[in-house]
C-alpha cells in the first residue's frame, strides 16, 4: 500500500512541488495459536519413544537386552580413541603402557576427568571382568568343571554302591550340582551319626568316607568349601558349647581330614558353620537329618554365591 503526499514549492520559486511517496508493506501475519501444535508435537514423538522402547524391553531377551545397552555405552576400550591426545602419532597412547592415555609432559586432558576411576585398558579388548572373552574363557572352564564332577559322582558312587565299609552310610551321602559347583552332603539320620554326638569327633565309618571324597578331588584344581549344620536341639549350658561352635567345628574337622588325605591348603575357600540356620528338613528343626556337612567342589572363575 502506498500513500501519496505534495509538498508545494517555496513562493517565488520556480520549482516544481515535491511529491513525497510513503510505502507501507503490512507484514504477514501467521494463523494465531500455532505454537500449541508444535508443543503436541513435540509431545507425540515423545510418546512414539516411550511405546517403542517399552516394546523392545517386552519383545527380547536378556541377552538381547544387554547387547543393546553395551552399544549405547561402549566399554572404555572402545571409546578410547576419542580421548583426549589420541589424535597423536601413537593414537593417545605411549610405547610403555596399556591404557591408551598421554603419559608424556606434551600429552593434553587430565586423567582424572577423562578416564573413570580405576579405569584400565588391557591386551585385548573383552578381557575384563564382564567382558566377551573373559565369558566365553569361564563357560569353557565350567563345561570342562562339569566333566570332571559327573567323573567323582560317578566315582563316589560306585564306591559307595560296591564297598562293604560304606554299606551302612551309603545312604547318608547325597551329591547334588548346584550353581556353586557340586556339593556333596554327609547327612545324619535317626540311626546313624557322622560324628559322635555333641562332638566333632568323626565316627570310623564316617572318617575312612571323608578321605575316599578326598582322594577323588585331591588332584582336582577347584576350591573346595564347607560347611556345618547342626539340628535346632539346645545345649544345657550355651556358654560352654552351642550349635554355632558345633557346626564350625564339624566343618572344620572335615577340612582337616580333607587335608591329610591329599588336598592342598590353598584349595580351602570358605570353612563355616550356621548352626541350624538352614535345615534340611525345614517343617521339623530337631529332625537327625538336620545334622550334616557339606563339602563344595567351586566352579573355576567362581566364588560361592558370587562370581569373579
Amino acid at each position: 500500500m502506498a500513500k501519496r503526499a505534495t509538498v508545494p514549492a517555496r513562493p517565488g520559486s520556480n520549482e516544481p512541488p515535491k511529491i513525497i511517496v510513503k510505502k507501507i508493506i503490512e507484514g504477514e501475519h501467521g494463523h494465531h495459536g500455532g505454537a500449541w501444535k508444535v508443543a503436541y508435537a513435540d509431545f507425540v514423538t515423545a510418546m512414539m519413544a516411550f511405546f517403542l522402547l517399552m516394546w523392545l524391553l517386552g519383545a527380547t531377551t536378556e541377552k538381547q537386552r544387554k547387547s543393546i545397552a553395551d552399544y549405547f555405552t561402549p566399554t572404555l576400550v572402545e571409546y578410547r580413541q576419542n580421548s583426549a591426545g589420541s589424535n597423536g602419532l601413537l593414537g593417545g597412547s605411549a610405547l610403555n603402557e596399556k591404557d591408551n592415555y598421554p603419559a608424556k609432559a606434551g600429552g593434553s586432558g587430565t586423567r582424572t576427568m577423562t578416564v573413570p576411576f580405576s579405569g584400565q585398558g588391557g591386551d585385548k579388548e573383552g578381557t575384563g571382568d564382564k567382558g566377551s572373552l573373559r565369558s566365553a574363557g569361564l563357560n569353557r572352564l565350567q563345561a570342562e568343571d562339569r566333566q570332571a564332577f559327573e567323573k567323582v559322582r560317578s566315582r563316589l558312587a560306585r564306591q559307595l554302591g560296591t564297598e562293604a565299609r560304606f554299606r551302612r552310610i551309603a545312604k547318608n551321602v547325597r551329591v547334588v550340582p548346584t550353581r556353586d559347583g557340586l556339593r556333596i552332603d554327609l547327612i545324619d539320620n535317626a540311626d546313624y551319626s557322622m560324628f559322635a554326638l555333641g562332638t566333632t569327633v568323626l565316627q570310623a565309618e564316617a572318617a575312612q568316607l571323608v578321605s575316599t571324597v578326598a582322594e577323588a578331588v585331591a588332584a582336582m584344581p577347584n576350591q573346595v568349601s564347607i560347611r556345618g549344620h547342626t539340628d535346632s536341639l539346645p545345649y544345657g549350658d550355651p556358654r560352654a558349647m552351642n550349635n554355632w561352635m558345633l557346626s564350625s567345628g564339624r566343618a572344620e574337622a572335615t577340612r582337616r581330614k580333607l587335608a591329610m588325605g591329599g588336598v592342598g591348603e590353598r584349595r580351602f575357600e570358605r570353612i563355616e558353620g550356621v548352626a541350624d540356620r538352614d535345615p534340611f528338613i525345614a517343617k521339623d528343626p530337631t529332625d537327625p537329618r538336620n545334622r550334616r556337612v557339606s563339602i563344595t567342589l567351586l566352579y573355576r572363575g567362581f566364588r560361592e554365591g558370587r562370581r569373579f
